[in-house]
């Protein structure tokens, strides 16, 4: 499912506004008040624009809508959001598939009616725990409901803003970019002078795995399709395979390591590609069956104890060290976000169907 592991979390039931200090920024005011009565937005600065879904189904669940601002739970922040990340995961959410995610987030729809998990914005208040972050500062992360104008956030799913990058380019780093490293390096265990695959290597987790590979030493071969080919190669892709010409698996190259994202190749056709004790991690593919969207994976699982090569699935975890890690290697240059588009808030329903036909190159950013 790409990066579709990261899913809401349930609602928390300690979500009282325990703010230490905070910020509130309208059109032509600042207000600024500390302590426990800390003085909440007045009537004017209580509601924020945000996109809701009631329901799952297509893009036309979504809608745009004016509802209350968040509250913060102690170890959390609020941020005025000025950028968020759209990434496959949203469309999962969207559309309640597969189902296995609705024990969670929803039966009917979903309990968090605003979406978003990629999120860049400015802290305007912070929760009475919260030790990392103070009113003002830059951030991005895992954000709760981030197609939003305000959005909250866990202290320990955020990160200080690289200083130079954009919030568009901040807001496609978290789910996309954690996905790709923690593949190749917890699951995939890379090393330097390694040959890796990368499919799907023009879209958001691919654009990412291609950098950081070439980071980390590799060799690295990109598969996309014919108009891709230009981006992949820019990414630092020493080899790039067009999958309407080419086929990864025929044999005449081998790889150390493949990172799967996208096309839902056969275990076989991926063990054909690998050395015979390489590694293939599976982050993606759309096929994996409607109930968990893994079976692919989980063959992989049950198959890899009776083989010399390794195959496994990478699920990742939403870490603030590899956020800070990610930060540097952007500060350095190491690694640039790819944003092949970007879309206002409210036009979000058609940010989902560009992302849907498959048609983004790199990430999908919305402002606000």
């Amino acid at each position: 499912m790409h990066d579709s592991q990261f899913l809401p979390h349930a609602p928390q039931s300690d979500r009282a506004p325990a703010v230490r200090e905070e910020s509130v920024m309208g059109p032509e005011r600042l207000h600024t008040a500390t302590g426990d009565e800390a003085a909440l937005p007045g009537p004017a600065e209580s509601t924020m624009r945000a996109i809701v879904q009631d329901a799952y189904g297509s893009a036309d669940v979504l809608r745009l809508a004016r509802i209350t601002r968040p509250e913060i739970a102690g170890s959390e922040v609020l941020l005025r959001v000025h950028a968020a990340g759209l990434d496959r995961g949203r469309w999962h959410m969207m559309t309640g598939r597969p189902y296995l995610l609705r024990l969670v987030c929803g039966i009917r729809g979903p309990r968090n009616p605003v979406q978003g998990l990629d999120v860049a914005g400015t802290v305007v208040a912070v929760g009475s725990a919260v030790t990392r972050f103070s009113p003002g500062d830059e951030v991005f992360g895992f954000g709760r409901g981030a197609f939003a104008e305000y959005a909250t956030a866990r202290e320990d799913k955020l990160a200080r803003k690289p200083a130079n990058a954009t919030f568009e380019q901040a807001a496609v780093v978290p789910v996309s970019a954690l996905t790709a490293l923690q593949a190749l390096t917890n699951a995939g265990r890379i090393k330097a002078g390694q040959k890796v695959l990368v499919t799907g290597a023009s879209g958001g987790v691919g654009s990412y795995a291609v950098q950081l590979a070439r980071a980390f030493g590799a060799e690295v071969t990109g598969v996309c399709s014919t108009a891709k080919l230009d981006l992949v190669r820019s990414l630092g892709a020493a080899h790039v395979i067009d999958y309407t010409q080419d086929d990864f698996a025929d044999g005449g190259h081998r790889y150390d390591l493949i990172i799967d994202i996208a096309g839902n190749p056969a275990l076989s056709r991926l063990r054909r590609a690998l050395t015979p004790t390489g590694t293939a991690v599976i982050t993606g593919g759309e096929d994996g069956g409607n109930w968990t969207g893994m079976d692919r994976q989980f063959r992989a699982l049950v198959l890899s104890p009776f083989l010399r090569q390794r195959l496994t699935m990478c699920t990742a975890r939403q870490r603030s060290r590899d956020l800070e890690r990610l930060a540097e290697l952007i500060e350095a240059g190491t690694v640039t976000p790819s944003v092949g588009a970007t879309y206002p808030l409210d036009q979000v329903p058609e940010a989902m169907r560009y992302l849907e036909a498959g048609k983004a190159r790199g990430k999908v950013a919305i402002t606000i």
